[in-house]
């Protein structure tokens, strides 16, 4: 039978795609856009600067930045060359989708992708400043659309065995023009270096109410995925990654923090039990990391690094997180 024998978690934000100079340019954009606290309460940019003190300063001078950003230049480094060396015949990518493929007319809670492929296509449109498109179109082929493959095998097997417990959707194509998101499409980009491993995709709604799945439902889809993977015929070697996460975009180091020490301790009761009203906006994210935690209970954990990246004076940024489990 099959084994999952890999799992990966990993953060997915623009501020990867960024030169080091550029992440302090993000606060033209924060500004813009509405924010939560940190208990979940939403807040302009304004207010948001002003809970955060003045003591956020010393959290991005151009010092920190470079520190933090060569630290996190290095674990994407180093996940690739995990992902890549683990010898998997399929991963199976576990993203959220940003109204990219799916929208209000039809939004998923759980969908299961079992196209003989998934197109990636270069970014046609970008509402913000060139720096910031630059750092958007990384997830993306640069100049031509292109067909990465899908093991459309394991994924029928999947959705099988998944809906036993769980009522997926599932879709075999994506609409003429439309790509893989940028959760699914740095995956392809950044950590596989457009090597052409044979991928399962699925997608959580994590962001948007009112069907996100619990926290606890995304830990026992991860459970159920780890078994249907152990009931799949043959002898493929699986891996299972997490894209995106942790906190954003407000930097919320105790909620990391408490996420963390329970992937650390595979507790999917602690995991479970995260407030809802904390996993809103880039904190939803949270809910793929939980999602594969409960596929690696037998793995161990071999490795996780945690960078809280802070941008502006408000606290705004990335709490980057990336892991690995064989």
């Amino acid at each position: 039978m099959a084994q999952l024998v890999l799992g990966i978690g990993t953060s997915h934000t623009p501020m990867l795609n960024a030169p080091v100079e550029d992440w302090g340019r993000f606060i033209e954009r924060d500004r813009m856009r509405q924010h939560l606290t940190r208990e979940g309460r939403p807040v302009s940019y304004q207010e948001l600067e002003q809970l955060a003190g003045p003591g956020m300063a010393a959290q991005i001078t151009p010092e920190v930045f470079a520190q933090r950003h060569q630290a996190a230049a290095a674990e994407v480094e180093r996940l690739g060359a995990v992902l890549r060396a683990a010898r998997l015949d399929t991963l199976i990518v576990v993203g959220d989708d940003q109204k990219e493929l799916y929208d209000d007319g039809n939004m998923p809670a759980i969908l299961l992708y079992r196209g003989a492929s998934i197109r990636n296509v270069p970014l046609r449109e970008h509402p913000g400043p060139d720096w910031a498109r630059a750092a958007s179109a990384r997830y993306f082929e640069p100049d031509s659309p292109r067909e990465y493959p899908v093991d459309t095998q394991l994924a029928m097997h999947l959705i099988g065995e998944l809906m036993e417990e769980f009522d997926l959707s599932c879709a075999d194509r994506l609409a003429d023009g439309q790509g893989e998101g940028h959760a699914f499409g740095f995956v392809h980009k950044r950590l596989l270096q457009g090597a052409d491993l044979p991928v399962v995709p699925v997608f959580l709604n994590t962001y948007y109410p009112p069907n996100q799945p619990t926290p606890g439902r995304c830990w026992r889809l991860g459970q159920a995925i780890r078994r249907a993977v152990e009931r799949h015929p043959g002898d493929a070697r699986v891996g299972i990654l997490a894209s995106g996460g942790l906190s954003h975009f407000t930097v919320d180091e105790e909620l990391d923090q408490r996420v963390i020490e329970a992937l650390r301790a595979k507790d999917g009761a602690a995991l479970g039990a995260l407030p809802r009203e904390r996993l809103n906006a880039g904190n939803s994210e949270i809910r793929n990391w939980i999602c594969m935690a409960g596929a690696v209970e037998h793995l161990a954990l071999r490795h996780l690094q945690y960078i809280p990246a802070y941008r502006t004076p408000a606290g705004t940024g990335t709490g980057l997180c990336f892991a690995h489990w064989d």
